[in-house]
């Protein structure tokens, strides 16, 4: 059996599902934890100006983004090769020779199992 051109590296598989689910949870903290100092400075911030209304803005949509982004697994955009496409195709015949080559080409093609004519297995 031929071995694949380029064997599958353990770089390229997707992250443990462990290690996909804390690294979203840890997101979705950070921007939970983003959304309530914008939702402070809001409420602080004095006089109300345009930047009441900017993080008034942002603590409304980022549990949404956060939602969304932790929902969202990383291994859609991996680019882990399938174990199964690296396998060489099926053995397909040598192209012909031209027919004015001087070269003679013999090749043999053994099948596992099967014994060689008048060989002792």
């Amino acid at each position: 059996m031929k071995r694949p051109h380029q064997p599958q590296s353990a770089t390229s598989l997707p992250r443990a599902p462990r290690d996909d689910a804390s690294a979203r949870s840890r997101r979705y903290l950070i921007m939970m934890a983003i959304r309530m100092v914008c939702f402070l400075l809001m409420v602080l911030i004095t006089p109300y100006g345009w930047q009441t209304w900017l993080f008034g803005i942002a603590a409304i949509l980022l549990p949404y983004i956060a939602v969304v982004n932790a929902n969202n697994s990383e291994d859609l955009g991996s680019s882990a090769q399938n174990p199964e496409r690296a396998l060489p195709s099926a053995a397909t015949a040598p192209k012909p020779a031209p027919a004015d080559s001087t070269v003679i080409r013999i090749e043999e093609n053994k099948s596992p199992g099967r014994s060689e004519p008048g060989g002792d297995g």
